[in-house]
């Protein structure tokens, strides 16, 4: 772990400008660290950033200035084997993650609650963070909740605010946990874990190691929340030290689980009955399972969950409705960067052919060829878009019908052309946004004004 005073005195740099690596930053010149930033990426506009005055920066490229440093914060997205954290290592310098820069600042005595996953993670997260900010106000209202990490604001944007009594939500992805060496969650729970992010991590086993690292410093008196119906999560359980709550909405699941769904509700082994939040999907099950149990770890009673369940609503780029025209509905699930997200999205809705599925960006190292019995089941055609196009052809081209638009206006202007009442249109990609977009969260917005643009265009016409 990071710790404060050892390292008082000395220069610290930063690896990165994204949002994670500027908190961090911040975080460390408001402690009276001396602070160097280095980007790879040419960013001209860095003074709109907002860093703290006395920060130095470089951007396009790391310099040997790196190495002038007394130890390094590496923001998530940084590649483990790239040549500046090679060389770093060869010096000896400290690594650390911003997640454990930012706890190393926290008090004692705050309850650490993670959840991780290749799916769900937001929206388990939220509904989480719902429940004990509900807790709060009605049981103990001298305590606060922070949501963080992955979800929106890094953890470090709250290191200074949190007090020993409060409540910390942690989204925690598989960079920063492969970055996270004494990470030790009170509650930590992993969802599922399915192909993603492959090239990063550099293949499969190495992708569970690093999701793995959840419950690695957990102690007996700790809580370890895992979906039993899930193969790689169920091959973990032997080795957890926290106490092991599983669950499952599956009909037949490897790990025995304390929690399942009869169809209407959610019903635990202690005798809790739970009416599920009204979301699309099984998989919001099985979140809202996660959720509950997470609260339970922790003392909150079940009405209090019940009541979050009752009021909580779909969120933005998740399987959201954006529009209804002439008997098609529009979905925006911008949010599914990979395969088995698209897959989950597409069982969301009735087993026939009615889809019109919008696929690619950037891709992510898995094959599509696992779509196809999805696409055979749910869709009518497949439009392409984005860098992984070519690849989508490849792999798919003769065994389902393919139309290659390249961009996402092209492929909203096809299915306004082709899609009939009775069909829906999905934006449902499994690859990242980075070829086209900012993030996933610009292409579900560019994806909703294209459509709205549309209808409009339709309704004026008349």
């Amino acid at each position: 772990m990071f710790n404060p005073e050892k390292f008082r005195g000395q220069r610290a740099c930063v690896l990165g400008l994204g949002r994670s690596g500027r908190q961090a930053a911040d975080l460390l010149k408001r402690h009276g660290f001396e602070v160097f930033v280095s980007e790879e990426n040419p960013l001209p506009h860095v003074k709109k950033l907002g860093l703290p005055a006395g920060v130095e920066v470089e951007t396009g490229g790391h310099s040997g200035r790196v190495f002038d440093c007394g130890f390094i914060i590496k923001s998530p997205g940084i590649f483990p084997k790239s040549p500046v954290l090679q060389a770093a290592r060869k010096r000896h310098l400290p690594i650390f993650s911003e997640l454990e820069l930012a706890l190393s600042f926290m008090p004692k005595g705050i309850t650490v609650l993670a959840v991780s996953g290749t799916n769900g993670k937001t929206t388990t997260t939220t509904l989480l963070g719902e429940i004990l900010k509900e807790y709060v106000l009605q049981k103990e209202p001298h305590r606060h909740v922070f949501v963080t990490g992955n979800i929106g604001a890094p953890v470090s944007a709250v290191a200074d605010e949190i007090r020993p009594q409060d409540f910390l939500v942690i989204e925690v992805s598989s960079y920063q946990l492969e970055d996270s060496t004494f990470f030790r969650p009170k509650v930590a729970c992993l969802l599922n874990i399915t192909p993603d992010h492959l090239d990063h991590h550099g293949g499969m086993e190495n992708y569970i190691r690093a999701k793995a690292r959840l419950f690695k410093n957990q102690r007996t008196n700790d809580f370890a929340v895992l979906n039993g119906g899930d193969e790689y999560c169920a091959r973990l359980a032997p080795g957890l030290k926290g106490k092991l709550s599983a669950f499952s909405a599956k009909a037949k699941h490897p790990l025995k689980t304390e929690v399942f769904f009869d169809g209407d509700e959610i019903i635990f082994s202690a005798g809790y009955r739970l009416r599920p939040p009204q979301l699309k999907g099984i998989h919001n099950v099985e979140n809202a399972m996660a959720a509950a149990l997470c609260a339970l770890a922790v003392g909150v009673p079940p009405q209090i969950i019940q009541t979050v369940f009752d009021r909580f609503e779909a969120m933005e780029h998740r399987i959201e409705p954006c529009a209804y025209h002439k008997g098609v509905i529009y979905i925006n699930d911008s949010k599914a960067t990979n395969l088995d997200s698209t897959v989950i999205a597409l069982q969301s809705f009735d087993k026939v052919p009615h889809i019109w599925l919008i696929l690619g960006g950037r891709d992510k190292g898995a094959s599509y060829e696992v779509l196809l019995p999805h696409l055979k089941a749910y869709c009518k055609q497949v439009l392409t878009i984005g860098e992984s196009m070519d690849k989508i052809e490849r792999e798919l081209k003769g065994q389902f019908p393919l139309t290659r638009c390249g961009d996402l206006k092209t492929a909203v202007d096809f299915a306004f052309a082709h899609a009939k009442k009775g069909d829906i249109v999905l934006l449902s990609p499994a690859c990242s946004s980075f070829d086209q977009f900012k993030d996933y969260e610009e292409r579900g917005r560019v994806f909703k004004r294209l459509v709205h643009r549309r209808v409009k265009q339709e309704r004026s016409s008349k």
